[in-house]
């Protein structure tokens, strides 16, 4: 999310962006559940622990005690940690309900309607502002889902008990940090069964690096204030090292009896080496003259290819899943007004 999330989120990694699919209500999930509950002696123990080395780092008592003190374990933070809904979709399905119609609308009227704005932070960033707003969209549908979850007793779960529990001790402290340096209360900071947070849905390590009080009111707001939430989605690309003069990639077509070796981001030629090779747009065409290195990526298991540029590798360094680097692409062409 970033974070550099592992893989979404899903393929994951840490946390989703596909949370949509995923959460149950915030309420249902902030109950610890029978087995939960039997597990809070060593919870505490462990809490205790972890209290100790928060301190040694820095991390003033006060904040300890309001963000730690009567948390417990969530029990749908572990079920959705083990049962993650990506796994079981087909590349086709995915697409169909991140890259839908009624998102490229909603999405296309945002543009518009935030287009000052957009435009002035894709200049002082170098992004452009179709790809923001299809960064927010696939993430957070614009800001309608952002999860219900709180986020520390998420990550304490998760820290404590998870399948990657080094990893989420990490964004706890910096959950933590965040909550120290007075950006957010406790009880303010929500997100995703995993910890990402806000509109964005970034992890915390990511808010410590890339988060942005464009608006000028002395903190970083991703949950509420757009003009922060822009920013600090083009912030991330920008210093992951967008490239404002490309594009992501294309749809293509490959050739008949095309090496299957040949596809995947560690195979780099120039696009005039794959249009030798056969690869053709998706329509047929030639490819573009232009002098980019691609890579081909087979998301999916239905003959889908697509010849993508460092732009994607940017998006991949977001979520490390084809499919959300793919849909992120995709989106923002419908939303420049590609088909």
């Amino acid at each position: 999310m970033p974070g550099s999330r592992p893989l979404a989120r899903p393929f994951p990694l840490e946390r989703r962006s596909f949370l949509r699919l995923s959460l149950g209500t915030a309420a249902a999930a902030a109950l610890p559940a029978p087995r939960a509950r039997a597990q809070q002696p060593d919870f505490k123990a462990w809490l205790k622990d972890f209290k100790a080395e928060a301190l040694a780092q820095g991390l003033k008592q006060s904040t300890l005690d309001d963000a730690l003190d009567n948390i417990a374990p969530i029990a749908r933070v572990i079920e959705l940690d083990r049962k993650q809904p990506e796994f079981v979709l087909t590349f086709q399905q995915y697409m169909q309900r991140v890259v839908n119609d009624v998102r490229v609308e909603k999405g296309r009227r945002l543009l518009d309607e935030h287009k000052a704005l957009l435009e002035e932070v894709g200049r002082k960033f170098g992004v452009q502002p179709r790809f923001i707003v299809a960064l927010w969209g696939v993430e957070t549908d614009f800001g309608r889902l952002t999860g219900g979850f709180p986020v520390i007793a998420a990550l304490a779960t998760l820290a404590f008990e998870g399948r990657r529990a080094a990893f989420f001790r990490k964004e706890l402290l910096n959950a933590l940090k965040i909550v120290d340096q007075g950006h957010i209360r406790p009880g303010d900071m929500t997100g995703s069964w995993a910890g990402a947070m806000g509109q964005s849905q970034f992890m915390p390590s990511s808010f410590l690096s890339f988060a942005i009080d464009y608006d000028g009111d002395g903190k970083p707001d991703i949950w509420t204030t757009l003009a922060d939430v822009f920013a600090s989605i083009a912030n991330y690309l920008g210093k992951s090292g967008w490239n404002a003069g490309q594009n992501w990639g294309r749809a293509v077509k490959l050739p008949e009896g095309f090496d299957a070796a040949q596809a995947g981001l560690e195979v780099k030629k120039p696009l005039q080496e794959w249009a030798r090779l056969g690869v053709r747009r998706a329509d047929g065409g030639p490819l573009p003259e232009r002098p980019f290195d691609a890579s081909i990526v087979l998301p999916g298991n239905g003959g889908d290819a697509f010849a993508v540029y460092d732009n994607y590798r940017v998006i991949m360094k977001w979520n490390r899943s084809l499919y959300f680097a793919t849909a992120v692409g995709t989106l923002a062409d419908r939303l420049g007004g590609g088909s």
